[in-house]
């Protein structure tokens, strides 16, 4: 059986059952099981596309229209490697917020509102990551931010409002000049379709392209928070609830960071800006760490580290090798597990202590020894201690900038081991603040329910497995790599004959002086 008709389930399913859990938002219980089990159906889908994408691409021309005029949904080994891990995430999230919700007995929580807003926050994200075209791609992004909107403002207090308000004001900036960059690339080359543009923007003449390069890195940069596009994020995500930040840090920022990846393989792998990334990469790993180190909140603390590490990510790509970026991928995968683990136990010890001011908390390894564990093991993987996932990703991020060898690469690894040693100091500093000094006043004796506790440890068990599987996860990202450092992969998947898709619509196209070299003609 072809599997293609499965690559829009993990968008579909999340939408319509969005649909279904708002008309029946008022019953919790029901809302929460349609929830739970569109997401576990969105993960079993994205299981079995990682182990088909295995052996080769997949496309599907979504109302038979074919590429390049209509819309492509494309799974190869990177996309589906970013599905399945951020639906697992997701998943183990919604498990977390719903224990909460349940112990709470939903008490001042819009539930009718929360479900289907993860929903179609989880569509936004699957839907980034599928897409075969910039504006699919821009459409994927608002449906993520429109319910991000929702869900970082929910309970309405006035931190919230005024984060939000950045937040949202930062996002639509970031969304105008994407779409302003995808109404000059349509103008200046006649479509949208990556597979099209991987051909056709090569053409352009050098300065019109680095603008438009330039453009587009400035849009995705500002998603995924790269300095000096990060400000906004530490005043953002901490006044958050505990889920929702949990989530935004663990995938929002990293769907910018698949764009800049995408961007940078299949529409400018010349590497003319690789010099401007490695700089943006330094920048963002030593001016992020700074700021961890002088936080005394918790939430802040790990909002500061997502920016720094995410200049590890941004280090990768800029490369330009197959190992730099197989190693770039692993990052992610392994700062989506990590990051979104330590906001969820930052979560239970706002739960139990009423606050996550460093100051204020102490004592929790005595009160709570399990969740003083569950932080620092992802606290020692993120800070780089071997043999975890952290030490894995750096490693192989350092050994790609060793063997290119220039004295920017040096500066590039001095600056991660910096980071890495800064970042060491920083969770170790929280870790004894809030669990092993002696609290000024007693804690307040409460329960923390087990479903919470489990949903956390499911995603620490998780960064722990890719660690003793780390040599099948690098496996598989050096495949990825290999795929995203040869564009002709990903435009034979999506164009067989090199113009359109397998669709039966006709093509309206025109063609490009290279296509008529090679004999293609327009439908």
């Amino acid at each position: 059986m072809n599997p293609t008709w499965m690559v829009p389930l993990p968008v579909l399913v999340p939408l319509f059952s969005a649909g279904a859990a708002l008309a029946l938002g008022r019953h919790p219980r029901i809302a929460r099981a349609i929830a739970l089990a569109a997401l576990s159906i969105s993960l079993a889908v994205a299981l079995i596309l990682i182990i088909v994408v295995d052996s080769h691409a997949l496309a599907l021309d979504i109302g038979s229209w074919a590429a390049p005029v209509g819309i492509t949904l494309v799974v190869d080994r990177f996309s589906a490697l970013m599905l399945t891990v951020s639906v697992a995430v997701t998943l183990a999230v919604l498990v977390y917020s719903t224990a909460q919700g349940v112990a709470d007995e939903d008490e001042g929580a819009p539930v009718a509102v929360f479900y289907p807003t993860f929903l179609v926050l989880s569509a936004g994200v699957s839907n980034a990551f599928l897409t075969g075209d910039l504006f699919n791609l821009y459409v994927g992004f608002e449906i993520l931010l429109a319910a991000s909107f929702v869900l970082i403002t929910l309970g309405g207090s006035r931190d919230r409002i005024r984060s939000g308000t950045i937040y949202v004001v930062v996002s639509l900036v970031s969304s105008v000049l994407f779409l302003l960059s995808i109404a000059l690339i349509y103008a200046a080359v006649g479509t949208v379709s990556f597979a099209h543009l991987a051909e056709r923007l090569a053409d352009l003449d050098p300065s019109l392209r680095t603008i438009l390069h330039l453009m587009l890195l400035a849009a995705f940069g500002i998603k995924a928070a790269v300095f000096p596009l990060s400000a906004w994020l530490p005043d953002s995500y901490p006044t958050a609830p505990a889920p929702v930040t949990a989530v935004f840090a663990g995938l929002l920022t990293k769907v910018g960071v698949y764009a800049m990846i995408r961007t940078e393989t299949l529409l400018f792998p010349g590497g003319d800006l690789d010099t401007l990334l490695a700089w943006v990469a330094l920048a963002t790993m030593i001016v992020g760490i700074l700021g961890a180190v002088a936080q005394n909140d918790l939430k802040r603390m790990l909002s500061f580290t997502l920016v720094s590490h995410i200049g590890f990510m941004v280090w990768g790509i800029s490369t330009n090798s197959q190992a730099g970026l197989s190693a770039a991928v692993f990052y992610v995968v392994h700062h989506i597990t990590v990051q979104t683990s330590l906001f969820l136990v930052a979560g239970l010890v706002e739960r139990y202590g009423g606050t996550t001011s460093l100051i204020r908390l102490g004592s929790l390894a005595s009160a709570i020894p399990f969740v003083a564990a569950l932080y620092l093991i992802p606290a020692l993987n993120l800070a780089g201690i071997p043999p975890l996932t952290g030490f894995i990703g750096k490693v192989g991020l350092l050994e790609a900038a060793a063997a290119s060898g220039t004295a920017l690469d040096y500066a590039l690894i001095a600056g991660a081991l910096i980071t890495s040693i800064l970042t060491l100091y920083a969770v170790v500093k929280a870790w004894n603040m809030a669990f092993w000094q002696k609290a000024d006043e007693p804690m307040p004796e409460t329960r923390l329910p087990a479903s919470m506790v489990g949903a956390a440890t499911s995603l620490v068990v998780l960064a722990i497995g890719l660690t003793l599987g780390g040599g099948r996860v690098v496996g598989y990202t050096d495949a990825a790599a290999e795929n995203l450092r040869n564009p002709r992969y990903y435009v034979q998947a999506v164009l067989p004959d090199g113009l359109r898709g397998q669709g039966t619509s006709d093509s309206t196209t025109e063609t490009t002086p290279r296509e008529e070299e090679h004999g293609v003609d327009s439908e």
